[in-house]
């Protein structure tokens, strides 16, 4: 297994999935959210991927008029390791100077290694997607390679064999809500981040503030999403309000006075409370509200 260490992963809170084969879409989905993910797997058919590892390869090379910028904040959904696609993927990727690869449908750290060894220095952003990904979290999560743990619905509740994550309602299944749990749980503990899912239903925004709400409450240092009218709302549920972001500057500017525990505002301040001030001044810089 390799040792290489993954780069820290700093991008966010916005990032927006784009079909591979659409070149044309790369700067504008870019452009719109905090990070693009060039989409090789679900989104491009079959018969349309060859076209697309060229476009990428395209995207990707120094050189080729691509911004240097714009290249840094693009992560490629490679096809998963036991497909014939997913060899391809990285041969072309090889060539090129990518540095943060989706691995769709992880399912063990030797799927993360195989990645690491091909592409020495990428980061990975392993998608724990199925059954098998989700049980193995934590040892995904512990490779060196690993910057990163999403989790998705969709293919989850089929590798199960059920037929919708969401209640009529639109929220979780308690097994898709164990399974996002277990995904940031297993992401902490081992030093990398947690991406939360995408919600499918672009035009339920109240269902979708809800969730990147939830996301920000709960530690997932990023959303995924499918559609560019997504982004504001993530975005807006990362930024802190005025009154957070004054009372966590008013919080950390009380710490050095104290040696221990002490009363803000009527309350009792201790060190976690103290990290999710912190937490909170990270984000407003983050998006911009600083």
């Amino acid at each position: 297994m390799t040792d290489a260490a993954a780069p820290l992963f700093d991008l966010g809170p916005a990032l927006l999935f784009c079909p591979a084969d659409r070149p044309e879409r790369y700067a504008k989905a870019a452009e719109r959210s905090d990070a693009v993910i060039l989409d090789l797997e679900d989104a491009v058919a079959p018969g349309d991927k060859a076209e697309a590892r060229r476009h990428l390869a395209e995207h990707l090379t120094a050189g080729a008029g691509t911004d240097e910028a714009l290249r840094a904040r693009t992560i490629v959904r490679v096809n998963p390791v036991s497909e014939e696609e997913f060899s391809e993927d990285l041969a072309v990727l090889s060539t090129t100077e990518v540095k943060w690869v989706m691995l769709a449908k992880a399912e063990s750290a030797a799927d993360v290694d195989v990645v690491a060894r091909a592409l020495p220095g990428v980061g990975v952003l392993a998608l724990c997607e199925t059954a098998a990904g989700v049980v193995a979290a934590e040892e995904i999560a512990a490779h060196p390679a690993t910057a990163a743990l999403m989790w998705g619905a969709e293919d989850l509740i089929a590798s199960i064999g059920g037929s919708s994550s969401r209640h009529p309602d639109g929220t979780y299944r308690d097994v898709a809500r164990q399974a996002r749990s277990r995904v940031l749980l297993a992401a902490a503990a081992h030093g990398a981040v947690g991406i939360d899912a995408i919600c499918a239903d672009f035009t339920d925004v109240e269902g979708l503030a809800a969730e990147s709400a939830d996301a920000v409450g709960s530690g997932f240092a990023a959303k995924a999403c499918i559609h560019p009218a997504q982004v504001a709302v993530i975005r807006e549920a990362y930024a802190p309000t005025e009154e957070e972001l004054e009372h966590a500057r008013a919080l950390l500017g009380e710490v050095s006075r104290h040696g221990g525990a002490f009363q803000f505002r009527g309350a009792m301040v201790d060190a976690p409370l103290i990290r999710h001030a912190e937490r909170v001044v990270r984000r407003a810089e983050a998006t911009g509200t600083a």
